[in-house]
């Protein structure tokens, strides 16, 4: 009965075939690249989501969408799973969000633009396009970097830039 059990638990242990290993480890560490790419840029503006939780979101989103591609599990049931990270990705986006008075003003909201669009890069990267995530990665890198510069009425003035740029 212990050789069943040792045999059972090697079996469930064990290492899938190199083509496999390679796929996860390619597309998990795509995911984790371009997701810290995102989360470095605005950590360095000092942000609340910042590297880390950029990183965690990225990686996390890719697992959710590797694991079920990798166990045969139908494209079709993938985006349902797709579909919950979407919507479970906006709570905690939303935590980044603050109404700050009565008025008009709202901070974060770039912040929680910058985790969903992470988790979709995730997912792109999980799911085997990893040419996707980065085309992704890098407009969305463009967006947060040049847009604020157009933005300004006058380049000297750094100050007048919006809360959450």
């Amino acid at each position: 009965m212990l050789d069943q059990i040792g045999a059972a638990v090697m079996r469930e242990l064990a290492l899938p075939d190199v083509d496999t290993t390679t796929t996860i480890v390619v597309r998990v560490l795509v995911a984790a690249v371009l997701g810290g790419m995102v989360g470095w840029e605005r950590e360095h503006k000092g942000r609340a989501a910042g590297l880390k939780t950029h990183i965690l979101v990225s990686i996390g989103s890719a697992l959710f969408v590797l694991a079920p591609l990798l166990s045969g599990i139908d494209g079709g049931d993938v985006t349902r799973v797709m579909q919950g990270i979407v919507s479970g990705i906006g709570f905690l986006g939303a935590g980044a969000i603050l109404k700050l008075d009565k008025g008009e003003r709202v901070q974060g909201l770039t912040t929680a633009a910058g985790v969903w669009m992470t988790a979709a890069i995730g997912m792109a990267a999980g799911m085997g396009q990893e040419m996707v995530a980065l085309a992704t990665t890098v407009m969305a890198l463009l967006v947060v970097g040049a847009v604020p510069r157009l933005q300004r009425k006058d380049p000297s003035d750094a100050d007048d830039m919006q809360p959450d740029e």
